[in-house]
């Protein structure tokens, strides 16, 4: 399998060579060169275990590791001790659960890892991959970040004390939870430096994208990325999509719809590339907070990212973005590919513009790809929040809480509905007192984390000045 870039101005790589590389040299994300078909193999899958499912999956997109060290790979990162955390100990091996709600409404829980939040799927499988390909090449690499809550410890947590890995995570100051920033900050790990940048999420990663499209730099200090532009967070997030339709239907005809909370675009990507490989989804429901840039677009088909002062901070606070990244990727696929037409749409973005494809020719051809949208307020999770708990005695953090209330206003009668969870209500503590009264239940190892000693830099939003941290270290 060969990846492109979606500017279209870079050679073809092997996937070992985008999992170190990150962003393709032309600025562009990298996708395969074609989405393998696997209608005919939903039957032989449905039965699989998480990491037995993962490994068949993978193997489309990998054919540079040798089957017998990916199947090793993906049984050492998908197992019931790693991803303990369940409502339902029972239901631990399962690695990513389903909880039923009510009739066709469901919840995927994706939280169990260890640092209680999606991110974890894709973010442990990671951190071994890149530790047995730099092994292999005798190699090193820095990998260098932005997060606006959860990436940041769920890559921390998968690179810790990895073979020839430094990890260099931006996240933008006192924007995240004190448990968030706790469980970043306060790991004492050698290869983990934590850098706050005086801004919001977008300042943070507009300094990662510049830091990686200067070629000389990112050659000399081996700069690599754990975002979700690096392709294999979106690939390892495709499995579970997988695992959440099997839980959800009987037969491999029954059509399900996925409610995404998405921010960046990386998770809900990934239920695309899903549907384009085959799998019967109707429809891929993306809900926002009040930052509803992507709910914008597919309501009206105008792309419009916001500048950092327009951009909200809200109590869903990873998806306070207004520049999606992975969106390139979706708009890739819509334009048949044709990388051209994305060059001179990111052009704008990036000159601080906008596109519209409204009256264009491919907006017709946007119902195909079955989106819906819609976005959610303070005062809405709030009111979910207290629902969920009220109606099933479930605690939900607050993004979970956005997919809940735009996938009930999206449900379709005799259609499951399956919203992926995205974090434990305990990174988000303040909101569900204000919600519930009361104080979210956490994992007794992570007690008392927020008065753990913290280790952080704090920079403006400048490029040389994390240019010149990293130069520091290294």
């Amino acid at each position: 399998m060969n990846y492109i870039s979606t500017r279209g101005q870079s050679p073809t790589q092997s996937f070992s060579d985008i999992l170190l590389g990150g962003l393709a040299p032309d600025g562009g994300l990298y996708l395969p060169e074609s989405y393998p078909q696997v209608a005919d193999r939903l039957a032989a899958w449905r039965t699989l275990s998480y990491a037995e499912l993962a490994f068949e999956i993978l193997s489309l997109y990998v054919d540079d590791i040798p089957g017998a060290d990916l199947k090793a790979i993906c049984d050492k990162t998908y197992t019931a001790q790693t991803y303990r955390w369940s409502r339902d100990a029972a239901k631990a091996a399962d690695i990513a659960p389903l909880t039923t709600l009510e009739a066709d409404f469901h919840l995927l829980e994706l939280s169990n890892g260890p640092t209680l939040a999606f991110k974890d799927m894709a973010m442990q499988l990671l951190g071994n991959l890149f530790e047995y390909v730099l092994d292999r090449r005798n190699e090193t690499i820095n990998i260098l970040g932005a997060t606006s809550g959860d990436t940041g410890s769920a890559a921390e947590y998968a690179m810790r004390g990895k073979h020839n890995v430094r990890v260099f995570m931006l996240s933008p100051e006192g924007k995240m939870s004190d448990f968030q920033r706790a469980q970043m900050y306060s790991l004492p790990d050698a290869n983990i430096f934590n850098i706050a940048v005086r801004g919001m999420f977008d300042d943070a990663q507009d300094i990662v994208k510049a830091v990686s499209n200067d070629a000389e730099f990112k050659a000399k200090y081996k700069i690599g990325a754990v975002n979700s532009i690096n392709w294999a967070r979106v690939m390892a997030q495709v499995v579970y999509y997988f695992k959440g339709y099997f839980e959800a239907t009987k037969s491999n005809k029954d059509e399900v719809d996925f409610c995404v909370p998405s921010g960046n675009f990386g998770n809900i990507c990934a239920g695309h590339i899903a549907r384009m490989m085959g799998l019967p989804i109707a429809r891929l429901v993306l809900a926002t907070n009040e930052n509803d840039v992507l709910d914008e677009f597919f309501r009206t088909g105008v792309y419009r990212p916001r500048a950092t002062a327009e951009t909200h901070v809200t109590s869903s606070p990873s998806m306070d973005i207004s520049k999606a990244s992975n969106f390139e990727r979706f708009i890739f696929d819509l334009v048949d590919r044709d990388a051209a037409i994305v060059r001179q749409l990111w052009r704008q973005v990036d000159a601080g513009g906008s596109f519209s494809l409204a009256d264009g020719p491919f907006a017709a051809r946007l119902p195909d790809y079955g989106f819906v949208s819609g976005s959610s307020t303070h005062a809405d999770r709030l009111a979910t929040i207290r629902d969920v708990w009220q109606r099933y005695g479930l605690m939900i953090d607050t993004h979970t809480a956005d997919g809940v209330k735009v996938a009930r206003q999206h449900r379709v009668a005799g259609l499951p509905m399956i919203v992926l969870e995205t974090a434990q209500a305990v990174k988000f503590a303040e909101t569900i007192q204000e919600a519930l009264g009361r104080d979210p239940v956490r994992p007794k190892e992570l007690e008392g984390i927020e008065n753990l000693p913290q280790k952080v830099e704090v920079v403006d939003a400048a490029v040389d000045q994390v240019r010149n941290i990293i130069v520091r270290h290294c």
